[in-house]
Order: C-alpha cells, then structure tokens, then sequence
C-alpha cells in the first residue's frame, strides 16, 4: 500500500508542478530568446532529474517506510543515497527539472517558476521540515544536519 501511496504522490506532486505545468507554461509563453542547441541540454538534466526523482522516492518507500507525501512520512530516518550528500536531493532534482525547463523554452513565468519552487522549499524545509524530523528522530536528525549539507553537496 505504500508503494501505491508513494506512486500516486510521484504523479501527482512532480508530475504536475515539475512536468505537466512546465510543459504549459514552454507552450504559452513567447520565450525570451530561441535557445538553440542549449536546448537539448535540457534532455540530461531531465533524465538526471527523474533519475534523482524516483530514487529518493525508492528509499523513502522501501528504507524509510513511508512515503515522501507530509501526510504519510517516513517512519524510518533517511540517511542513504542521495541523503547522503544532500539533505534534499528531491527539492534539487526538481530545481534541475526546472532548469532544464527554462534550458527548452526560456521564458519569465519558467524563471518565476524556479524561484518560486526554491522558496517555497526553503521555507517548507526551515520552517515544518526539519523541526518535525528533529521532533521525531531527535539527536540522529541532529547529527545527520551537522554531516549533511542542505542544498549543495561538499566536494
């Protein structure tokens, strides 16, 4: 049932704000110059973006036994795969998903889009995010904060 739970949230949340909404804005909006060859680099950065989409979905579903849905969290702390070097790699796959966006059709509502989804993020995850995990998982998120980055991985 969590897998079910956790496909349906996929769909719904990325598919939507990181996928469909996009694809409509690249359709409506005059863009702001003709990109050209830059924009098949959109390509990779989507794929690497779904890739890092779906193997945060994976862990959170089969390690962390739960999904990535507020109503229905982890049961287990995440610390493995892409945790490992991000706090959340799923908000900075859906910067790169939004990135790659504006790579295919640049346009202002597409540049809104990703300054509006990354504060969005930051306020979700420095105001109800990471409060609730320090409630819940107590000292283990606390160290996990101290060895992991939020948003960019240490080289």
């Amino acid at each position: 049932m969590t897998s079910l739970k956790s496909l349906i949230f996929f769909l719904l949340v990325p598919g939507l704000l990181l996928g469909v909404f996009p694809y409509w804005i690249s359709q409506s909006d005059a863009p702001l110059f003709t990109p050209g060859l830059l924009r098949y680099l959109s390509i990779p950065l989507w794929a690497i973006s779904a890739g890092m989409m779906i193997w945060c979905f994976w862990d959170f579903t089969v390690k962390g036994r739960g999904t990535p849905a507020p109503i229905d969290p982890p049961r287990e702390l995440v610390v493995t795969g892409l945790y490992r070097h991000v706090r959340d790699p799923m908000y900075v796959s859906g910067l790169i998903a939004l990135i790659g966006w504006i790579l295919w059709s640049p346009s202002m509502p597409l540049i809104m889009a990703l300054l509006v989804f990354f504060t969005a993020a930051h306020l979700f995850v420095t105001l109800y995010e990471e409060p609730t995990l320090k409630k819940k998982f107590g000292s283990s998120y606390d160290e996990y904060l101290k060895r992991v980055p939020r948003w960019f991985p240490r080289l």
